[in-house]
């Protein structure tokens, strides 16, 4: 091994992956180039290659690493076990350190990603100018990439700062739950939380959000950065410790994902190691704690609620084609895939279509449709053509970076009419009718 790559892949996980192929069919990227370098067992053998000295770091290895989504959906696929997403989070943390980046890139994932988006109250500042180009109206003059990102940004974006402890009205409570508001969900979905808020409490849960939560890590975690992932699981861990809580909800899929895997995270600091494992035990996805009878949405004797029928509904959506959008870190990171097709089959019923290649990744991935635009513009057209040719007119999803991703891409189609809501959005719109 050379001295100069130092020990950063686990072998043994490297190893587990035979080559067998059976997750081109399921990598976003392969499917988009047909290049083995852009599948994941291609990734593993630059991986491999980085660590045993006989690649370098820069050039081809970090190319192909940079492009992987970070969906997991390998993982799905594999029947050896490979955990993919370790091997690519300690592998982009060795890159992290070591590959040279133009100026561009530094300040996106240094500063932007990394010293902004983790921070809400730095969010909201940096939201500011956009939303003041948008009300001019210069959008079709600003450079391409500066255009796009721009189309990223919700028009609606509202920040809203939750109580630290919402009741129930429901008596005796079924319990107390802790919540996590996210930095992006905060920021720029300040009502999917409150409504997230509200669907719990109706289902009789007293929530907790503690003030001194801050970013999951996220970010960090899959931009390379594992130092700053570990700082803030300890904070949030140490956080939701003080509350007392036996369960901590999140509203975001790829938050989520990184919550449950604290333990992983966490886990060669002896200090931390058993209290990350605790937590991470204690956190749900919020279609995990909202059963279809706790939401008390009206059940039929077919099993379904009537399609709600709301008269200020965008595009009549009480009666419109709906369809669900797996969100990959709720799909494949948590295996979570029915119960938020539950949730909305009971609101629409007959009305529900199914979305092709409902499971392939939009081209969000957290940030990467800002440090890799081309591939994620791929990914987003390839998900905006299912979701037309499905012929849904609503489409339901569990993560802030799918919704902003696949509104834009609509958007640019000219599909304009077709909504993009949050699952806990369009089930409290249901719930008030």
């Amino acid at each position: 091994m050379s001295a100069a790559a130092g020990p950063f892949l686990d072998e043994t996980k490297a190893l587990a992956c035979v080559h067998c192929g059976l997750c081109l069919g399921a990598c976003p990227t392969y499917l988009e180039t047909g290049n083995e370098n852009d599948s994941p067992r291609g990734r593993i053998h630059l991986m491999r290659a980085v660590h045993e000295g006989r690649l370098p770091v820069a050039g081809a290895a970090a190319l192909h690493v940079d492009r992987c989504l970070g969906c997991r959906a390998c993982e799905t696929a594999c029947p050896s076990g490979v955990q993919y997403g370790a091997l690519l989070e300690g592998s982009r943390d060795h890159f992290e350190r070591r590959v040279r980046r133009s100026l561009f890139q530094s300040l996106l994932r240094r500063v932007l990603i990394e010293r902004v988006f983790p921070h809400p109250w730095r969010m909201r500042l940096a939201l500011l100018p956009a939303k003041f180009l948008r009300w001019l109206g210069v959008d079709a003059l600003l450079p391409g990439f500066a255009r796009d990102a721009l189309a990223l940004v919700p028009a609606d974006a509202r920040a809203v700062t939750l109580p630290e402890v919402s009741p129930t009205a429901t008596q005796p409570a079924r319990g107390r739950v802790g919540f996590v508001s996210g930095c992006v969900m905060s920021v720029m979905f300040g009502d999917t939380n409150a409504n997230s808020v509200r669907l719990l409490n109706r289902a009789g849960y007293e929530v907790v959000t503690p003030r001194a939560q801050g970013c999951c890590g996220a970010l960090f975690s899959h931009g390379g950065n594992l130092d700053a992932a570990r700082a803030c699981a300890r904070r949030n861990i140490e956080a939701f410790e003080r509350a007392g809580l036996d369960t901590i909800v999140i509203n975001a899929a790829g938050c989520g994902s990184t919550l449950k895997e604290y333990g992983h995270l966490l886990h060669d600091d002896a200090a931390w190691r058993d209290r990350a494992a605790a937590f991470s035990a204690k956190v749900k996805d919020l279609t995990e704690e909202l059963p279809i009878a706790d939401c008390q949405l009206p059940i039929g004797d077919s099993g379904r609620a009537p399609a709600p029928h709301i008269g200020d509904w965008k595009s009549q959506i009480g009666n419109a084609p709906v369809t669900y959008h797996d969100a990959c870190h709720l799909c494949h990171a948590q295996r979570i895939t029915q119960p938020p097709r539950d949730l909305v089959r009971a609101v629409a019923g007959d009305r529900f279509v199914p979305l092709p290649e409902s499971d392939v990744c939009c081209g969000s991935a957290g940030s990467y449709n800002l440090t890799e635009p081309e591939m994620a513009g791929r990914l987003q057209r390839r998900k905006v053509e299912h979701i037309l040719g499905a012929g849904a007119r609503v489409v339901i999803t569990t993560n802030p970076g799918c919704i902003l991703q696949i509104r834009a891409g609509l958007d640019r189609a000219g599909a304009k009419d077709i909504e993009v809501l949050h699952i806990a959005d369009y089930l409290a719109r249901a719930a008030a009718r």
